[in-house]
């Protein structure tokens, strides 16, 4: 299983079963989970991109670890509604981690992700150093909230 969409994600969960999000960036992986009643994402770790076997690796270790029902990744999808590179290349990475994991992966329009997380993390004073190296993972958390408020959205109307 590849992909889905948020609402077939919605109808598939069962309860008590975590969701992680993913910000996919050239030199990391920003995580977050949810928790088992999908209401509140929490940043996690960063993962360092080396290459795609050895990222692959650790990202199902983590899965394994957290129970990961599904990935809500980031799809960074420009301002005026088109596709980039980054997009293609996104997409390509789901395609390959399709062929490694029955976890399935849904697309989220992660517009302005970064700029909330950073802007969070400036109202919390963090210094710029530590910014750096939770940026990613505080993307991630937004990401991953965009959608659990969704998937709670969803389950009022099923």
């Amino acid at each position: 299983m590849a992909t889905l969409e948020i609402e077939e994600l919605a109808q598939s969960l069962q309860p008590g079963q975590a969701v992680a999000g993913l910000d996919l960036g050239t030199k990391t992986i920003g995580l977050a989970m949810s928790d088992l009643g999908r209401r509140f994402a929490s940043p996690r770790t960063v993962i360092k991109r080396t290459k795609f076997t050895k990222d692959a690796e650790v990202l199902l270790a983590f899965a394994a670890k957290e129970k990961v029902a599904a990935f809500v990744i980031g799809l960074p999808i420009n301002m005026d509604g088109s596709s980039g590179p980054r997009v293609q290349a996104t997409r390509a990475f789901v395609r390959a981690m399709a062929e490694k994991t029955e976890i399935p992966f849904v697309y989220w329009d992660e517009r302005l992700s970064t700029v909330a997380a950073t802007r969070a993390l400036l109202e919390m004073d963090v210094s710029r150093a530590k910014r750096a190296e939770r940026i990613d993972s505080a993307a991630a958390s937004f990401i991953l909230q965009g959608a659990l408020d969704r998937l709670s959205g969803l389950a009022s109307t099923l």
